[in-house]
């Protein structure tokens, strides 16, 4: 059988709490506080206020480039987000950095040149991230704006030639007995995208036995490119 023991606790007077001693009391020091917020991007995004420096004077607590990758593409889905600034693709340890006056100042850690944007208020930017070291430059915040509406004029003249210039290949397939209605809708598909500046490529399928027609299917082909009467028919094959 279980038994249940019942008792009382009283406090001990050595236990209770000691007056406050007012000679132990510590005196009241003032520290200085520094304060400085970076303008440049952290973990891929641009802090609203980072704190660089704390506490006392000179070499104060600094934040190194983040490693970490957004995720989720995340940093892509904002509409902020400057991959020029984004430091964390840099995989370098050193870069090549310029000045606001684009003069070269030589090879340094990624960890200085972040320290000598924030020491002179300045913008470091991303101006090729594939070179070896990678090329970084010091922006004053206007030149900077200037500089990305530049780059932005660029990319949309690239992009407007390259769609200009793009060559698209449309794909016809038929089989090797092919009746004369569906033979007409596939001839005068082909002959709209040449005329639109596309390419042509006309496929018939042989399959098991089919195979045994395969003399049939090139003539098709054959007779397909002499109605057509262009060369920009890329390509003519039979597969099986």
């Amino acid at each position: 059988m279980a038994r249940i023991a019942i008792c009382s606790f009283s406090p001990s007077p050595s236990l209770s709490p000691a007056a406050p001693n007012p000679s132990r009391r510590l005196p009241l020091v003032p520290l200085p506080l520094r304060l400085k917020f970076s303008r440049n991007w952290i973990g891929g995004r641009r802090p609203l206020a980072a704190v660089v420096a704390r506490y006392g004077g000179g070499g104060g607590y600094r934040p190194g480039p983040s490693r970490r990758r957004p995720r989720d593409g995340r940093a892509a889905a904002d509409p902020d987000y400057d991959p020029a600034l984004d430091l964390d693709r840099i995989k370098s340890p050193s870069v090549r950095l310029l000045d606001e006056q684009q003069n070269m100042l030589g090879v340094v850690s990624l960890d200085e040149a972040v320290r000598m944007a924030d020491d002179a208020d300045l913008i470091l930017a991303i101006l090729s991230i594939d070179a070896d070291p990678p090329v970084l430059r010091l922006f004053e915040s206007t030149d900077y704006k200037k500089h990305k509406f530049e780059q932005q004029k660029k990319k949309r003249v690239q992009q407007k030639r390259s769609a200009a210039n793009r060559i698209d290949i449309k794909e016809l397939k038929m089989g090797y007995n092919i009746d004369s209605h569906d033979y007409s809708v596939r001839l005068k598909a082909a002959r709209k995208f040449l005329k639109d500046g596309d390419k042509v490529k006309v496929i018939v399928n042989l399959k098991g036995r089919e195979n045994e027609f395969r003399n049939i299917a090139i003539e098709l082909l054959q007779r397909f490119q002499s109605d057509i009467g262009e060369r920009n028919v890329v390509n003519i094959v039979y597969s099986y």
